[in-house]
């Protein structure tokens, strides 16, 4: 129990002087709404983007986790700047978790698609700090790489997130760069839609809690 307590204690004490606002995350992506009236109200853009995402997608409309893995997979096997070792289906499970607000265990439509554009845009982030054009993000270049994505990090934070996501030399590949960006954004989202007044913090209890951390 006495373990416990420091442990606790020790995130506590690193997430406590992390101010929410200063978090950037995505609007959330659209409610789901009828098919006949989602068509009938795209922009030109959304409608070749819906064909497209007819095709990756396949007849029931939806991106499994393994889907999803085949799609990025097949994107980053012709970026030959991009260093990766590929997006494993445990890393597309955890996306496909933390991106899915209907809890389907798959991605919609518009889920997909902001996803998509999040990811469009955190590679521009990526190539642009990548200064030494190594084809990974190394630790003097993370923080501006995170920053420029939307989440700036405290110290403490920073580190934490080097330890599980980077290599032993603190290097940062391109699908863990994403899938971390994607748990944050989900995370930061979160928080938002709980802090209800806008202080800076939120109550939970023990089911709101797993509910939220176990499925992500």
């Amino acid at each position: 129990m006495f373990l416990a307590r420091q442990i606790i204690g020790g995130i506590i004490s690193v997430v406590s002087d992390i101010d929410p606002s200063q978090f950037l995350p995505s609007d959330p992506p659209p409610a789901r709404r009828p098919l006949a009236y989602s068509e009938a109200h795209e922009s030109s853009e959304e409608k070749q983007f819906r064909q497209v995402f007819k095709q990756l997608a396949g007849e029931d409309m939806e991106v499994s986790p393994k889907e999803l893995m085949d799609i990025l997979n097949r994107i980053l096997s012709r970026n030959s700047n991009l260093k990766t070792d590929g997006f494993s289906i445990e890393s597309c499970r955890s996306m496909v978790a933390v991106m899915d607000s209907d809890s389907t265990g798959k991605l919609g439509f518009h889920e997909f698609k902001y996803l998509w554009n999040n990811i469009k845009k955190w590679q521009t982030s990526y190539k642009e700090y990548d200064h030494d054009d190594s084809g990974v993000i190394s630790s003097s270049e993370l923080p501006g790489a995170f920053k420029a994505a939307g989440f700036p990090l405290n110290k403490q934070l920073y580190q934490l997130i080097v330890r599980r996501y980077s290599d032993e030399h603190g290097n940062m590949d391109f699908d863990n760069y994403v899938g971390c960006l994607v748990r944050l954004d989900a995370m930061c989202r979160a928080f938002k839609t709980l802090d209800k007044d806008s202080n800076g913090t939120i109550s939970l209890d023990i089911k709101e809690w797993l509910q939220l951390t176990m499925y992500s």
